[in-house]
């Protein structure tokens, strides 16, 4: 664990240099947080490229990783070398001396480190008797991503191949695993790797979360309450767990111990909390999430009337310069747009939501210098992404057309769709109402005592101009939470994935953009002191209260699924060291074969993700069940794909009813347990 930590920490220390030309005014946490992610961007991105040139082997991996921390050089000039230095001492003023505001601060991050370890350290966990997963909603999304990350670090998969659908181009956004796949050719084990990284995005998340909701709300407490209101997001869901606590005889406690369900995901309700539905099954979203919001606090800049996005400054660009000048001048435009790019491999559904943003910028304010930051920007994304998409469009068995249709209601199935989010989100929306309405009256009043005599001055000239021009600042945050607002409303009319509920890869940027109203809303109360502060903790306790349940069901080991036994973990073992990496396997088309933690690939495997990713089975499926029920037309297809192994184990036997018989023909090369593993290659002799 230890070698993991400190493998992450010298890829993710390049990325801070990276951050000086993204703005010269964020504090060295952000810097941390912001480098962190980039620099995993960056090292699965270059992974990938080196990968697929010389092969995914040590040399490209270190490779790989040295590159990241090329920025550092960045650090070397004077000017930066003095910025960074300024960051150091108000980070070293900042935990010297005890005081009371201190000792909250340490308080609020050592929580959410100590939420993170202990529930990622449920994702996977190891035992005599095998892996298992303690989230309720990661039976399915472990394997596949273990399968994903064997398939690198086992199969010699590269340029990837989809390891569940043997033949075609793995179009998934893969960089989260393949980044874990790095550290493990370097000697890390795949539990400690999907740990340390899976706990450093969600720190990461969360300061950057935290800097933005600072940016857009003026507001400490609003910003520190805004974590508390993603990571244990939910509904009225307790409601209906003070009906179960009511209907039974145990005392709360003891129910709180053996909570029998979720309370935000399930029959009732559909959206999920964002620990348990989202960042502990979709890692790519637990890395794209982050650069996405990285990239928006950059929009927002963009969009801010006297605002430059060369370093948080004044804008100095004047319009009648050149456009070619602005790269050289705000080299950000350049950064964001290449990290934007890089989003296609990490998580496609993060860039779509970026697109929307930025086709909105360019109509709801039109000015010549905005548009062209945004069309410079756009032009950098298009460089990595157009590439990117290309490559994994081609040879790939994903059908576009199934990911587009009409869809209305999003998940809301037999429910009316008003008491539907309404149900599923709890106080949210009528608090985004509310804290529309506070920001706008507000009038860009700030919480927050400025850091530098330059803050200073541009927080007194931006009340100046506000005065002059008789606006509230609050009107600029309201028009840029528009996109936001049209994601929702087109997520809940169309659907844009084969499985509706996918939406929510994209609802997840509405509902994040909207916290900052919630979360205003809740401070504006908190603020006031007397009963709008108590009525500021009530709303709180409702905001979150489904979301804890869920949560702490994971945290305190409730949930104990079994993905894989002791036999599926041998057999896959003995796999790798009798068969050859690109060997093609037959096994049923269940979510946890002991096929993938071989790294072999599959002819096919589990049916829900294939179709989830808008590839088409059918025939595959017809086909697998015809060899396995043996016979002629058997041997013809195990010729026809060129199947060189095939498992028949306790899946195969329950789902498909093979006919033994006939693969008693073939010798078996690997046995435990259950498992057997017969070789068919000689039918093509």
């Amino acid at each position: 664990m230890v070698f993991a930590l400190l493998l992450f920490l010298l890829v993710a220390i390049g990325g801070v240099g990276l951050t000086y030309l993204i703005d010269e005014d964020e504090p060295l946490l952000w810097r941390l947080a912001a480098g962190a992610v980039i620099s995993s961007a960056v090292c699965g991105t270059a992974g990938f490229v080196l990968g697929s040139a010389i092969g995914f082997g040590q040399p490209a991996v270190v490779l790989a990783m040295a590159l990241t921390l090329v920025p550092l050089l960045l650090l070397l000039s004077p000017g930066r070398k003095k910025l960074l230095g300024r960051d150091l001492a108000r980070a070293k003023g900042k935990i010297e001396g005890a005081n009371a505001i201190k000792l909250v601060r340490f308080v609020y991050y050592a929580f959410f480190v100590a939420l993170f370890v202990f529930f990622f350290d449920r994702a996977m966990i190891v035992t005599d008797q095998g892996i298992f997963t303690g989230g309720s909603n990661n039976l399915g999304d472990l394997p596949f991503h273990l399968g994903a990350i064997f398939s690198f670090t086992e199969g010699n998969l590269f340029p990837p191949e989809n390891p569940n659908f043997a033949g075609a181009k793995f179009s998934y956004p893969f960089i989260a695993d393949l980044v874990t796949a790095m550290f493990m050719k370097l000697g890390v084990g795949v539990r400690e790797a999907m740990l340390v990284q899976n706990v450093a995005w969600a720190l990461s998340l969360l300061v950057i979360l935290e800097r933005l909701v600072l940016r857009l709300t003026n507001d400490r407490v609003a910003a520190k309450v805004a974590p508390f209101l993603l990571f244990f997001s939910g509904g009225f869901g307790f409601v209906w767990f003070l009906g179960d606590y009511w209907a039974q005889s145990r005392g709360f406690l003891e129910l709180l111990n053996a909570l029998p369900k979720d309370y935000t995901i399930g029959d009732e309700f559909r959206w999920g909390n964002s620990l348990i539905t989202l960042f502990l099954t979709q890692r790519s979203l637990l890395l794209g999430m982050p650069i996405a919001l990285i990239v928006i606090g950059f929009l927002w800049k963009v969009f801010l009337p006297d605002e430059s996005t060369k370093t948080g400054k004044t804008a100095t660009v004047t319009s009648g310069k050149p456009p070619i000048s602005w790269i050289f001048r705000e080299p950000n435009l350049i950064i964001m747009g290449l990290l934007s790019g890089m989003l296609v491999l990490i998580h496609l559904h993060s860039l779509a939501a970026l697109f929307v943003v930025c086709s909105f910028l360019l109509v709801i304010r039109p000015d010549r210098s905005r548009t062209i930051r945004l069309l410079i920007f756009g032009a950098f994304v298009a460089l990595v992404a157009v590439p990117e998409l290309i490559w994994s469009m081609t040879g790939s068995a994903t059908k576009a057309r199934e990911f587009v249709g009409w869809h209305f209601g999003w998940d809301s199935r037999d429910d009316n769709v008003v008491w539907f989010w309404l149900k599923n989100t709890g106080l949210v929306i009528p608090f985004i109402a509310l804290g529309v309405y506070l920001i706008v009256r507000s009038k860009g009043e700030s919480n927050i005592e400025p850091e530098s005599t330059d803050q200073i001055k541009r927080k007194h000239k931006r009340r100046h101009e506000d005065k002059q021009k008789g606006t509230s600042m609050g009107w600029p945050v309201v028009m840029f939470y528009i996109p936001f607002a049209f994601l929702f409303v087109v997520s809940n009319t169309v659907k844009f994935a084969p499985w509706e509920w996918d939406n929510i890869k994209i609802l997840i940027y509405w509902y994040v953009m909207s916290i900052p109203f919630v979360a205003f809303a809740v401070a504006w109360a908190w603020n006031k002191n007397g009963w709008a502060r108590i009525s500021a903790i009530f709303a709180s306790g409702i905001l979150i209260f489904s979301g804890s349940l869920d949560v702490w069901r994971t945290v305190s080991g409730q949930i104990n699924y079994r993905v894989f036994d002791s036999d599926a973990i041998t057999v896959a073992n003995r796999i790798r060291a009798s068969t050859r990496p690109d060997s093609l396997f037959l096994n049923a088309p269940t979510y946890n074969s002991a096929v993938l933690l071989s790294g072999r690939p599959s002819l096919m495997r589990y049916s829900g993700h294939l179709s989830s990713h808008g590839i088409d089975y059918s025939k595959r499926e017809s086909d697998v069940r015809s060899i396995y029920r043996g016979g002629p037309q058997a041997t013809a297809l195990i010729r026809e794909y060129g199947i060189e192994f095939v498992l028949i184990s306790p899946e195969e036997r329950n789902t498909l009813a093979p006919n033994e018989s006939y693969f008693a023909q073939f010798p078996v090369i690997v046995e435990s347990g259950q498992y057997k593993v017969y070789r068919v290659r000689s039918l093509d002799r």
